[in-house]
């Protein structure tokens, strides 16, 4: 999977990517800490981010919160049901199903989690249909139900959803969310589910068919969220730059180049990359990837991991995306991952990993430094330098 992060769906097989199936070279941290009977114990001490002293509790208003664990992860809650059952779940814009752990799966990672009872909703009628997701380190797979989901103060009515009957592999008994909300493309659905978003519009539940992603980079920092419907102009600076969708599946856009130093090192006749909120590193193939790291003074270390030393941050160059024309310079410290028991250590990790497939994923280590919006009704994404 990846250092210490969560994976998420893959639909396709032939273009499964970090967060969704373990395409990095060899090891990551979180594999070399489960074969040594570690990962577990790390978790359970590490609930949240342990260079913070509380958690920013969750309110529900016309933004969703995000819990930042770790610069690693973001989630929100959400709620399914009548009378209300409420799940932590991952915004994944690399997906597209909306599914959480139900009562019928008497696994580990399903007992640690939150279950969803049907038969304390008074409006859940089940559609029978089997529904199957294969991750990285695990699956799920369960039946499709449909019911009222509250995200903020929008409830959304009849709203296809897996309801988990296995979970293989337990992977999800280690990570702190409950589900994943799927807000990719209809096309990527499994078992053809409508998705949220989809049905957020049809149901005329947000003034504007686009989302808007803003994510705090600094471990402890509140103010995180997914805003449907809308911009917060308060969350970026500048003007917001609009990039075509190139393929209506995942948010797939083309990358014109990336330079370092004015040098081409990656992407030199363009490549095509996806926004995805459900990935937080910056992923790429593995020959792109590795001049990106050598690029800037990121040293290799066991089980194809990079370590950059926190105390040379400010001599460390830019990495700069151009994307439809427009520079985005991703600078040392929005690279570097520096959790805190890294730092303590002098060591931190680079924020670029490598995938197996042609995709590059511009995840959590990009939308952090770039307000993203999701435009479904234009077709597009925007870019803007968030603040």
């Amino acid at each position: 999977m990846k250092w210490l992060l969560i994976t998420l769906a893959c639909i396709q097989l032939s273009e499964c990517l970090l967060y969704r199936v373990p395409l990095f070279k060899g090891k990551s941290a979180r594999d070399v800490l489960q074969e040594k009977g570690l990962l577990e114990d790390f978790l359970k001490n590490h609930p949240y981010d342990p260079c913070s002293k509380f958690e920013q509790p969750l309110a529900l208003d016309t933004n969703e919160p995000m819990i930042n664990y770790l610069d690693l992860s973001y989630y929100g809650t959400i709620s399914i049901g009548n009378p209300p059952q409420s799940f932590t779940v991952i915004f994944d814009t690399g997906s597209s199903n909306l599914w959480v752990p139900s009562v019928y799966c008497s696994e580990k990672s399903c007992m640690v989690h939150k279950r969803f009872n049907p038969k304390l909703s008074s409006t859940y009628p089940s559609k029978h249909q089997g529904v199957s997701i294969q991750y990285g380190t695990g699956a799920m797979t369960g039946i499709l139900g449909y019911d009222t989901v509250r995200i903020a103060n929008i409830a959304i009515h009849g709203q296809e959803f897996g309801l988990s009957e296995t979970e293989p592999g337990g992977f999800f008994s280690h990570v702190k969310f409950d589900g994943i909300l799927g807000m990719g493309f209809p096309s990527l659905a499994a078992s053809g589910a409508t998705t949220v978003f989809s049905n957020m519009m049809s149901q005329k539940l947000v003034d504007e068919p686009l989302f808007s992603v803003y994510l705090t980079r600094q471990q402890g920092q509140s103010g995180s969220e997914i805003l449907f419907g809308g911009i917060d102009s308060s969350h970026y600076t500048g003007q917001i730059h609009w990039v075509p969708v190139t393929r209506d599946a995942y948010w797939q856009i083309l990358i014109d180049r990336v330079t370092i130093n004015g040098e081409v090192v990656a992407c030199s006749g363009g490549c095509p990359a996806i926004v995805d909120t459900g990935t937080s590193l910056l992923v790429g193939p593995s020959t792109p990837i590795d001049n990106i790291q050598q690029g800037i003074g990121a040293t290799p270390t066991y089980y194809g991991m990079y370590n950059i030393n926190c105390n040379n941050l400010q001599n460390m160059p830019d990495v700069v995306f151009t994307i439809n024309g427009v520079d985005f310079p991703l600078p040392a410290q929005a690279y570097t991952l520096q959790v805190c028991y890294w730092t303590a250590m002098g060591s931190c990790s680079s924020g670029f990993g490598v995938t197996g497939g042609y995709l590059w994923i511009l995840g959590d280590v990009f939308i952090g430094e770039y307000y993203s919006i999701f435009d479904s009704g234009n077709n597009r994404v925007g870019l803007a330098k968030a603040v």
